[in-house]
């Protein structure tokens, strides 16, 4: 979950590569660290802690290089330290490497290069690649071009795991060479410039032009070319890609924090994940290239994800169940990947990944496959990792989204998803057309109403100046309302560190009533209108016992019950019931992050989290 970033040109490397850490942060921030060539020499600069104590020493530094490397990390082997900080050089200081992923091997890799004469000092598993390829380029008697790929190369061959590389040689001042294997790693092309990073944002405003690597292929980068070679070291050619992203929407502008700022870009994230899906009331999917004959054929639809992205599955079994009249499952990708799920050439899978990158997800997906299902990618960021294992890639259009707690690629995600069920209904025709209708106006009506709730926060702020010191907090629900609580409480727990638990309402008096007691605050979501009075008793019941409630709810169910005997209640406008998760949680995700400001907490960057999970 590290970042990494790379350029070469004819600036200072050193501002170049930290601006892009300064943007990649969110991917770790235990340690951050740079590496340039200066004259033959190799030159490293890396501290413990955030981008900016690296800043801090850069100034008082004197790195000119043209060339280098920096790295941004979450720690996974060895403690936050200095000494374990990226970048990590050979014996010899003959060669640097910053590296994002994990090698599993790397004890037995250790105890190799001990036996070989060398010296380890750091206890991460990233120090063993400068080592061994300083051991294979030494031990190579030919005295070409290739020398440095074939070292490399032969360095992937032992390295069992997961791992983004770039790499610096002292014998190679003017070159880089990058490999990735199950890690982002993105290569972009400006005028005698090139610039690499684990993610797009870091070097958006730099180029439009990017290079995706598949597994095992090498770059070898000068300032005026890009050479690309198979994992045979055979050169093959690549075609840029364009990104439409622009570079100011991985900036905070006037927002303080990039949470606040993506919540308020919500209304445009769905209105271009729509696009032009909904033309003319008819919903379009021209990249699934499967008939009719096919989606009657299935008996299951599994829909597999992580984190938020699971959420957004959640809040969509009972669309696709009601609209498509096929079962549909949610799955957790840790654990539908070691369970041996029952699925076959009769199942559809559905993987969601915000970044394309979730390690867990991408495995989930290869599993699926080798089972004979057809396997969809719903993703933002194009050429990312999992569209080139899925049969099928479909992207929402939120833009970036920098701030760890995820809020507008979940709406995207849940709007998505709901196209895509749409769709499915009617090429089965398989739901009454009032009702899709219905949907798919409602789904154009999202952006504004969210734009309407979004104009007066006073409320919520009220709230959260009351819950900041709170220690528990509990959310209910029932049916969507439940999922939209399990993402609500997620956010909670993510940026606040206050400790919540999500309960379906109806499971309250089978044990987990126990845990109410007078002040214990509860939050109840009340959208549903068939399930109102059910989840309104089970709130009373826990008033009787002393609980502080706030309740969500929409504008007709407000009208439809006795708001006086809650303590705080938000109301948010009407939408179909299949969407309303998507108003629903605007409030809750600003009660969340209102809640972490009153605390005086870092909001984009809350502890021990990053944004993507390229590791297990």
């Amino acid at each position: 979950m590290c970042g990494i970033v790379g350029y070469i040109g004819n600036k200072k490397a050193s501002p170049i590569l930290i601006n892009g850490l300064t943007k990649l942060e969110y991917r770790g921030y235990d340690s951050a660290g740079i590496a340039t060539i200066e004259e033959g020499k190799i030159e490293i600069l890396k501290d413990k802690g955030r981008v900016r104590n690296l800043y801090d020493l850069e100034q008082k530094s004197n790195l000119n290089g043209t060339v280098g490397i920096a790295h941004t990390r979450w720690a996974t082997h060895g403690m936050p330290s200095r000494i374990n900080s990226h970048p990590h050089s050979d014996n010899s200081g003959d060669f640097a490497v910053v590296h994002n992923g994990i090698i599993e091997n790397y004890l037995e890799l250790k105890k190799f290069l001990s036996e070989n004469g060398y010296r380890l000092i750091s206890d991460t598993d990233t120090e063993v690649i400068p080592n061994l390829i300083h051991y294979f380029y030494n031990k190579d008697t030919k005295n070409d071009r290739l020398k440095l790929l074939r070292a490399i190369k032969n360095t992937c061959d032992k390295l069992i795991g997961s791992f983004a590389l770039e790499i610096l040689s002292k014998d190679f001042p003017d070159n880089m060479v990058v490999v990735r294997k199950d890690s982002p790693l993105v290569i972009g092309k400006g005028f005698d410039e090139v610039y690499i990073a684990s993610d797009i944002p870091a070097i958006l405003s730099y180029t439009k032009d990017f290079y995706f690597l598949n597994n095992l292929e090498f770059a070898f980068l000068s300032k005026k070319t890009i050479e690309f070679y198979d994992t045979n070291l055979n050169k093959i050619s690549k075609d840029p890609t364009q990104i439409s992203w622009n570079a100011t929407s991985s900036d905070k502008g006037d927002f303080e924090d990039y949470m606040l700022k993506e919540i308020y870009e919500q209304p445009t994230a769905i209105r271009e994940t729509i696009g032009s899906r909904l033309d003319n009331g008819i919903c379009h999917f021209d990249e699934l290239k499967f008939d009719k004959n096919y989606l009657s054929s299935l008996n299951q639809i599994y829909i597999v994800a992580c984190g938020t992205a699971m959420h957004a599955g959640l809040s969509t079994k009972a669309e696709f169940e009601k609209l498509c009249g096929i079962h549909t499952e949610v799955d957790i990708a840790s654990e539908f990947r070691y369970r041996d799920p029952l699925i076959d050439s009769n199942t559809l899978c559905i993987f969601i990944s915000q970044s394309g990158e979730t390690a867990d997800t991408i495995a989930a997906l290869k599993l699926s496959k080798s089972k004979g299902a057809k396997t969809i990618a719903l993703t933002n960021v194009i050429g990312s990792s999992i569209t080139r294992e899925s049969d099928y890639s479909i992207y929402t259009h939120a833009g970036p989204e920098i701030a760890v707690a995820s809020t507008k690629a979940y709406t995207s995600q849940i709007t998505m998803l709901s196209l895509i069920a749409v769709y499915f209904a009617e090429s089965l025709k398989s739901s009454d057309k009032e009702i899709l209708e219905d949907i798919k106006t409602e789904l154009l009506n999202l952006p504004s109403k969210i734009e309407e709730s979004l104009k007066d926060l006073s409320p919520i702020k009220e709230i959260a100046k009351i819950m900041f010191k709170e220690k528990d907090v509990f959310y209910l629900g029932r049916g969507i309302d439940y999922a939209t609580a399990e993402e609500a409480c997620l956010k909670l727990k993510e940026i606040s560190y206050i400790h919540s638990e999500t309960y379906p309402a109806g499971e309250l008096k089978h044990g987990t009533i126990a845990l109410i007691e007078k002040g214990i605050n509860v939050i109840g979501v009340i959208t549903d209108k068939n399930l109102v009075k059910k989840t309104v008793s089970n709130m009373e019941e826990i008033i009787t016992r002393g609980a502080q409630t706030t309740i969500v709810i929409s504008e007709d169910v407000n009208k439809d019950i006795d708001t006086s005997i809650f303590d705080n209640v938000i109301v948010v406008p009407n939408t179909n019931v299949f969407l309303s998760s998507i108003v629903t949680i605007i409030p809750l995700q600003l009660l969340a992050y209102f809640i972490s400001k009153e605390k005086g907490l870092d909001v984009d960057k809350p502890r021990n989290l990053a944004k993507s999970v390229t590791v297990e």
